[in-house]
């Protein structure tokens, strides 16, 4: 529970300014119950929202105008040069209540917004406000012990500096942003890589050894490239004005807010951080106290400053940071929705239309499944319900019903988790979830009760494997209902049936590539070593078009390793880490990042967004889940 004196002492430094101001939390309270609407994608996919923090940027490519002016038709409209310094600008700055995933967890002081000439709905940041804020966010609530940040003002740039140095540039005589290096600025103090995926590696302050250890001397990482985000191609203005720096809110959203997996969204009443699993309850079919009190405001139109700056920066954030630009032949944004003729409807102050389009756009245009649109604008309200499914969509939901149709003939009350058939053992769960802290499992060790998420199964099914007087001969991994989830159980899942857990991260923007090689402590005896595997049985993983994300990077690696034998058809793909965003006029949506999970061979980065393929293809479902029948035929490959 957070209690009004958990606070925290800023640390954003300035030359001659010392330490800033404190921020707080403090707790209140609300209810009410929604309907559900066409969520059954989501619902499918729920696994897929708790894969690892995605964090992205765009470096290398050129300037966006001269790229889509070269590439796009003669036809195809100029995007407007956008500002005159030289004007003086009318600013109004307003205080808001702010709320932190909940109505209970509240900033005990209103957060400043600026409003420019009149424009209430597109709220700017004045970015020593905005510094004291990103402290408060990376440092307490990212729990980053080491975070700090000194703010240096230099007249018209303005530059934040990490404790390691790294920095982020504010031009603002350019109008554009420079980060000396995106990922090392972005990322948590305390991760063991660059692009670290894992919430938990290492020793804990004792010392003591908790689930996950990172072979060093089998590790690197590689830095990208600096970052240029050229706001001005995007017709996106910064303003400095009487010695004060103020940036759109959204920009500042999409680029520091959204590593973090969350969005500030406004809706003229109050900041609410939060991203879709805080506003929709999938287990109870609810939207949540916390959407209720986002929604319950009139809606609105779209101002024509709100609905030009939000299409172009929706085309700058999907630019820079959606993965899978390359195989879907994207060049810019900008130049596709004007092929498609969503340009007007995006730039338009209908913000139904708008939300509408897309909605359409991600199922139908992108429709790779890691892309989702979550929730409509506060302008759009709840309701503003579109019919539009993609292929892949459709296929995917076809997939579900083939597979699980298929294993409820065999388990009508539903599939265990661990069972035992002859000599062979399978494991069956349709998430990879990660609930607990090491520490929860030392404390279940002693006291008898593991808990109960994909890393207890796991301990569980070890020491019932290697029980004394064990007859299991034979390991199955059964991934084939397993729609992906989050990346510590990923690893851990690798480690217990090879050893040694190859993962390998490339992020598509900027050039940077990962390679970790983790040992998972499964026997929980805080060593490392061959008793915490079943390298010595004989392993096999079953896959189906429905094994996606995780569900499929867990095969792909444990292929590469030529350790374990697949059985089934073809993995589902999804190699994307998930990007939670929003647009500035308050929808909620998600993407695939450009934080691409890989395998490495022969020292490259191989892509695994089309799935793997079995050793072994099973044609009929039926045959998955009849354990006896396939137990014959495993024994039979010998």
């Amino acid at each position: 529970m957070i209690t009004a004196d958990n606070t925290i002492a800023g640390k954003v430094k300035t030359g001659t300014l010392g330490y800033s101001n404190t921020y707080v939390r403090r707790k209140n309270g609300i209810g009410m119950k929604k309907s559900v609407f066409i969520r059954l994608t989501a619902i499918l996919l729920v696994g897929i929202l708790l894969a690892g923090c995605g964090t992205t940027a765009q470096n290398k490519e050129a300037d966006p105008a001269a790229s889509e002016n070269s590439s796009a038709p003669a036809a195809q409209p100029a995007l407007d040069s956008k500002t005159e310094k030289s004007v003086r600008h009318n600013i109004e700055e307003r205080s808001y209540p702010t709320y932190l995933r909940d109505l209970d967890t509240e900033l005990t002081e209103p957060f400043p917004l600026c409003f420019i000439d009149g424009v209430n709905d597109l709220p700017y940041v004045e970015l020593r406000d905005w510094a004291e804020l990103l402290y408060f966010l990376y440092h307490e609530e990212n729990e980053d012990p080491d975070y700090e940040l000194t703010f240096n003002d230099n007249g018209d740039t303005v530059t934040l500096e990490r404790e390691s140095g790294y920095t982020m540039e504010f031009d603002f005589a350019k109008d554009r942003i420079v980060f000396e290096d995106y990922n090392a600025f972005v990322h948590n103090s305390t991760d063991s890589t660059l692009l670290d995926l894992l919430s938990e590696t290492g020793f804990n302050e004792s010392g003591e050894a908790q689930l996950f250890l990172r072979d060093t001397k089998a590790s690197f990482d590689r830095y990208g490239d600096m970052m240029t985000i050229d706001l001005a191609a995007y017709g996106i203005e910064m303003i400095e004005q009487e010695g004060k720096h103020y940036v759109p809110l959204q920009t500042l959203n999409d680029f520091l807010v959204a590593p973090l997996l969350e969005s500030f969204l406004f809706n003229g009443k109050a900041l609410i951080l939060a991203n879709d699993d805080y506003l929709f309850d999938y287990r109870e079919g609810e939207y949540t106290p916390l959407a209720e009190f986002y929604y319950d405001v009139p809606r609105a139109q779209r101002s024509d400053a709100l609905a030009e700056y939000g299409y172009n920066e929706l085309c700058l954030v999907l630019d820079k940071l959606y993965g899978l630009k390359e195989p879907h032949d994207i060049q810019s944004f900008r130049q596709l929705f004007w092929q498609i003729g969503y340009d007007e409807v995006l730039s338009g102050n209908d913000p139904v239309d708008a939300d509408q389009a897309l909605k359409s756009f991600i199922d139908y245009y992108l429709d790779d499944l890691h892309s989702v649109f979550n929730e409509f604008s506060w302008m759009a309200g709840m309701d503003a319900i579109p019919d539009s499914t993609g292929i892949s969509n459709r296929k995917f939901m076809e997939y579900s019903d083939t597979y699980r149709t298929a294993r409820a003939r065999f388990y009508p009350d539903g599939c265990p988790y661990y069972e035992e058939v002859g000599n062979t053992a399978y494991i069956t769960f349709d998430s990879f979830d990660s609930d607990y802290r090491g520490e929860a499992f030392y404390a279940g060790l002693e006291s008898g009760e593991i808990p109960d998420d994909t890393l207890g199964l796991i301990i569980y099914a070890h020491s019932q494997i290697t029980r004394e007087g064990s007859p299991i001969e034979n390991v199955v991994l059964d991934l084939s209902n397993n729609t992906g989830g989050a990346v510590d159980a990923g690893i851990f899942v690798l480690g217990w049936l090879l050893g040694d857990a190859p993962f390998s991260v490339k992020d598509m923007a900027t050039g940077a590539m990962s390679t970790s090689v983790y040992r998972a402590d499964v026997n929980l005896d805080r060593r490392f070593d061959a008793q915490d595997t079943v390298e010595d049985k004989n392993l096999f993983c079953l896959i189906s078009p429905m094994s996606f994300s995780c569900g499929n990077l867990v095969p792909a690696a444990l292929k590469s390793s030529q350790k374990v034998t697949l059985l089934g058809k073809t993995s589902g793909g999804g190699s994307c880490v998930v990007q939670p965003l929003s647009t500035a006029w308050g929808t909620v949506f998600q993407i695939s990042s450009s934080r691409r999970m890989s395998f490495l061979k022969n020292g490259s980065f191989y892509d695994i967004d089309q799935g793997v393929d079995p050793d072994y293809f099973i044609n009929d479902s039926s045959n998955f889940y009849n354990r006896k029948a396939l137990t014959a035929y495993i024994n039979g490959l010998f």
